[in-house]
């Protein structure tokens, strides 16, 4: 019986190889998802520190272009996904629906609203780093698609975008150490992606302060105590962000001895990996269900740092990034606005790197 349920499984995993799990089927469903919340303003945490009377109004009047799914980097990276599905599915029955949506959203006049409230002195760092993060990973798939469109919306966006990379730029000088939680402000997670746009867009100068505050960071560590996580409210792994941060910062051959560091190995000279995925017991419950994204950013975490090695540690990876995905996947349909307004762009995009990986 054991023998059959190990053929079973090596079956499934061949079978999963052989086709990307991000059918057209599935890119229209949660285009869907995506289509209703980005316009959708409440429920809304807005998130903003309030200087006066004044400032008291509807978040559609200071944030016109990112106002729905709840807060504001949901919008964001609801907005990225959209141009994600469209750009893979560029025959998606929603097609239409998707870019008069966002050409709605992103106009040059709503973004000079978006950038006035960034301004604002008491705002300066909303969303430091994680909703910066996804911002910068929306303009580099704008960058990536050669569309009327995308350069029409790449446009508008810049001025919030040049904001945001000084922000970078000011803000890594400063941060004398990086934090390491499994929620919004952990450092390796912002600089994950802001590093796959300074690299899309070839600023050296982000790229460059990226790698060196990287390697302040992060270089030097040795035994992340996996056995602590996750916490109750995660959606990033502490110790899987970082590798694969570092996974993106190191040349291979660096990684993988950083990594044998980094991880703690068994008695096969295997690594220890966070191979259960997450259980979650309320999915009405908006902390709660952070632990399906959590499923989904190690999933991701997992594909990346496999696709950088080498060795015989890359099956375990694989193996355990497949299990976080398929864990959770029937999970963003379930109908709960707590998870419906961001989890399918967390699913997209370990989708997409679990498809990287696999080529």
């Amino acid at each position: 019986m054991k023998y059959f349920t190990t053929i079973l499984l090596v079956f499934s995993s061949l079978l999963l190889s052989a086709q990307s799990l991000l059918t057209a089927e599935r890119a229209s469903h949660f285009s869907k998802m995506a289509l209703k919340c980005i316009h959708q303003e409440y429920p809304n945490k807005p998130g903003e520190v309030v200087g006066s009377d004044e400032d008291i109004k509807p978040v559609r009047e200071y944030r016109p272009a990112f106002y729905g799914c709840f807060d504001w980097h949901s919008a964001v990276h609801g907005h990225w996904m959209l141009i994600k599905l469209l750009k893979t599915f560029p025959d998606l029955p929603e097609a239409e629906q998707i870019k008069a949506a966002v050409a709605k959203n992103i106009t040059a006049e709503n973004i000079a609203v978006e950038l006035d409230f960034f301004l604002d002195k008491n705002n300066r760092s909303f969303e430091r780093t994680y909703g910066w993060a996804w911002f910068l990973k929306l303009v580099s798939e704008l960058q990536g698609w050669d569309d009327p469109l995308a350069q029409k919306l790449e446009a508008a966006l810049q001025p919030l975008t040049e904001l945001l990379v000084q922000n970078y730029i000011e803000y890594l000088p400063k941060l004398v150490y990086p934090i390491r939680v499994g929620e919004h402000s952990n450092t390796a997670f912002g600089l994950s992606f802001a590093l796959d746009y300074a690299r899309m867009s070839k600023h050296k100068e982000l790229e460059e302060i990226i790698l060196a505050r990287a390697k302040d960071f992060y270089l030097n560590d040795k035994g992340c105590p996996i056995s602590w996580e996750p916490s109750g409210y995660d959606f990033l792994s502490p110790c899987f962000s970082e590798a694969e941060l570092m996974a993106r910062v190191l040349p291979e051959d660096e990684f993988e001895n950083w990594l044998s560091e980094f991880l703690a190995f068994d008695a096969s000279n295997q690594p220890v990996l966070l191979s259960e995925p997450a259980k979650v017991s309320d999915r009405t419950d908006g902390k709660l269900v952070h632990l399906d994204g959590l499923n989904f950013s190690r999933a991701w975490a997992y594909a990346i740092i496999a696709s950088r090695l080498k060795t015989e540690y890359r099956p375990a990876f694989r193996q355990a990034a497949e299990r976080h995905l398929l864990h959770s996947l029937d999970a963003v349909s379930d109908g709960n606005y707590e998870g419906e307004h961001w989890l399918a762009s967390f699913a997209v995009y370990a989708m997409e790197q679990f498809d990287k990986m696999e080529k």
